[in-house]
């Protein structure tokens, strides 16, 4: 699955040559690709980098896999499920990206599969440098799928709970704002660390409800203020602007808010500035921001799935598509949670 970057609408299922020996020593079957919201900003032509000499690029961010071949002292097998890092560290490297931090690289040259300069995972085959390759449990088959979402959520708690070492910290309540893959996925992370979890989203009834019920959080709809709770931590998962603001107003003292969901940009609301440094300066509150992630958060989220109940894991999964009706998977429909792109049964 490829794309003229920048260019809107010119996805196609295209020829590709054979991976090549320099992309890595491990050979991988593709078996899927998830399709998330970069997927179709970028088939949107919002942006996209072509590896250097190429005018398209191989999607596909969210992989699973199946290896193929692998060097002996790889840690690999033929038949392993693996699923690949996204980024890669800058050639400079930064001070992060050489003690393999590649996913807080502070001067911007690193590089991602299927996003910038570096084929994606959505190809019949792909080659990848061990390192980059998480092994997933097999017990998980095409669940594994679902693990580089599971990876940002896994950062975002992972930065939470650092921030949080800061003070005596015992959290109780979470806010998340947004039932969409990667929200269900950090409040299914929120319950496994037992703590009392409140999600937000705009539906009233369906799947969303249920599945957020089903791990044993409550369910909202409205707004932040109408939920009731002054949470200790709040993790946003929609980029709605609005919402942004009222997370960063609705936690309480020694408060956390991180945001996960990227914003469009162009509105403009009216905010008393003044009003909100006041109130995060005396409540010595947090807000930051989360994307990507590095191989240590690849595990925690491997270690998260395994645990997770697979029924209620499989319930994300809520369209599967395969090649001969690819264009299906870059469609949205109203009902969905994970559409994949199925690439082998």
């Amino acid at each position: 699955m490829t794309v003229i970057p920048l260019q809107k609408d010119s996805v196609d299922l295209t020829e590709l040559p054979e991976p090549p020996a320099s992309d890595g020593p491990v050979l991988v079957e593709t078996l899927a690709v998830g399709v998330c919201g970069t997927d179709l900003e970028i088939i949107n032509g919002d942006y996209g980098w072509a590896p250097p000499g190429e005018t398209r690029l191989a999607i596909g961010h969210e992989s699973l896999g199946r290896v193929m071949e692998a060097p002996e002292d790889s840690g690999l097998h033929p038949g392993d499920l693996v699923v690949g890092i996204v980024r890669r560290p800058d050639p400079v490297p930064c001070a992060n990206c050489a003690v393999g931090e590649w996913d807080m690289c502070r001067n911007g040259q690193y590089t991602e599969r299927g996003i910038k300069e570096r084929h994606g995972y959505a190809s019949e085959r792909y080659r990848i440098h061990p390192e980059y390759a998480v092994k997933v449990d097999p017990s998980l088959g095409r669940l594994g799928v679902l693990l580089e979402p599971t990876t940002v959520v896994a950062k975002a708690w992972d930065h939470i709970e650092r921030i949080g070492r800061r003070a005596q910290w015992q959290p109780s309540t979470v806010l998340i704002t947004g039932a969409g893959p990667i929200g269900l996925l950090a409040a299914l992370l929120s319950r496994q660390r037992g703590l009392e979890t409140h999600v937000l989203d705009r539906v009233t009834e369906g799947l969303k409800p249920q599945l957020v019920a089903d791990i044993g959080a409550t369910y909202h709809h409205g707004t932040i203020a109408e939920v009731g709770i002054a949470p200790d931590v709040v993790i946003e998962c929609t980029g709605v602007a609005q919402l942004v603001l009222d997370a960063m107003t609705h936690s309480t003292a020694d408060g956390i808010v991180c945001l996960t969901g990227v914003s469009s940009g162009g509105r403009t609301f009216d905010v008393d500035a003044g009003l909100l440094n006041r109130s995060m300066v005396l409540q010595n509150d947090v807000v930051f921001g989360s994307v990507n992630a590095n191989r240590r958060h690849y595990e925690a989220g491997a270690a998260a799935l395994a645990q997770a109940d697979e029924s209620w894991l499989s319930r994300l999964i809520t369209r599967s598509a395969s090649l001969d009706n690819w264009r299906d998977a870059y469609v949205r429909q109203a009902d969905d949670v994970k559409t994949i792109l199925a690439f082998s049964q």
